[in-house]
């Protein structure tokens, strides 16, 4: 009995080592520290979502969601989760280097306008005579000139403060600028951890709203990974799928997941953060109607030609130069439902 044992657990041992062997390694870069947007990753790795298309994927934690895709371009990752804004840059400049989106996730843009309530701004024209304060190279303020021309407001009235991103909050609380350019799934919670409260007492002038119809965040990999294995990244991508539908009904396992990576997070507070993404974010009308993952072409071709205004671009790249939905599942496994916990 006991060579039995030894013999089977041998052969286990063996045939796990090969399976492991068997594994593609897949370098995965988020778009900052750990946060609870990032649950989709965390729950495809902990079911073994990844595994299961024949996949090991090696989660680092980032340096920014622009970063995202310097560092793809780098070669130090293969696939991440970062801005399309910063593919389409680089597409423009480094055609040949550029990641391609292969799975849009934050189907609403988070650039925004914070202000306080009682600044007295009611209306996008009052920021003229005002103070704002950006960080530079963020898509935010790098694209301000734009939805000021878009809205007919005079650029040379509204006065820039520029200043790293982790002063925002604390002047615009302490009256130091009358609002900040912001991405609001992080402005939001930052106002939260300064104790204030982001509903009641600020107001929220969304990009999107206001004719700039820019898509953010998704799964983006190398063309070095698209061309070399194209069977990876339609792996990778069913898993990120079918991740992502899944949380939608199930944030308590989502939160399982980003604990699990990294325990040092705030569980409350990225619990909300994750909610944030899936509401104000993910769950669109256009996600309802073309599923979670695709873009409307129409609409990415408006966003590229926003995107080569604001950042002063020489050429325009095309729709397929930035994103392919080659590698998406049909669209009824893409049908998002959510439902907040």
């Amino acid at each position: 009995m006991k060579t039995f044992l030894t013999a089977t657990l041998v052969t286990t041992l063996l045939a796990s080592s090969a399976l492991a062997q068997d594994l593609t390694d897949i370098r995965f870069t988020l778009g900052w520290k750990t946060q609870g947007s990032d649950a989709a990753f965390f729950v495809a790795k902990d079911k073994g979502y990844f595994e299961e298309e024949g996949l090991n994927v090696i989660i680092d934690q980032g340096e920014g969601s622009g970063a995202t895709v310097t560092r793809i371009m780098g070669g130090a990752y293969d696939a991440g989760f970062g801005d399309i804004n910063a593919i389409i840059q680089n597409a423009s400049e480094r055609p040949d280097d550029a990641p391609v989106m292969v799975y849009m996730m934050w189907n609403q843009p988070p650039f925004a306008i914070v202000t306080k309530k009682e600044s007295g701004i009611t209306s996008i024209e009052d920021f003229q005579g005002r103070t704002l304060g950006g960080a530079q190279g963020t898509p935010t303020t790098r694209l301000l000139p734009v939805f000021a021309r878009t809205n007919d407001l005079d650029m040379e009235a509204i006065e820039i403060s520029n200043m790293a991103p982790n002063l925002q909050e604390p002047m615009l609380i302490r009256d130091e600028i009358d609002g900040a350019l912001v991405f609001n799934i992080t402005s939001y919670f930052n106002l939260l951890a300064n104790r204030q409260d982001p509903e009641a007492d600020y107001d929220w002038w969304q990009f999107g709203d206001y004719g700039m119809d820019l898509y953010s965040n998704g799964l983006m990999v190398s063309q070095r990974l698209l061309d070399e294995n194209p069977d990876a990244v339609a792996g990778l991508v069913r898993a990120v799928n079918k991740a992502s539908i899944e949380i939608g009904v199930d944030q308590d396992t989502a939160m399982e997941a980003v604990v699990n990576y990294d325990n040092l997070v705030n569980a409350e507070i990225e619990r909300q953060r994750l909610n944030f993404a899936y509401e104000r974010l993910m769950a669109s009308e256009e996600a309802a109607e073309i599923g979670l993952g695709d873009v409307d072409d129409e609409r990415l071709a408006r966003a590229i030609d926003i995107v080569v205004e604001g950042y002063g671009l020489t050429a325009t790249p095309a729709v397929d130069q930035v994103f392919s939905r080659e590698f998406l599942p049909p669209r009824e496994e893409r049908e998002l439902v959510y439902e907040a916990d």
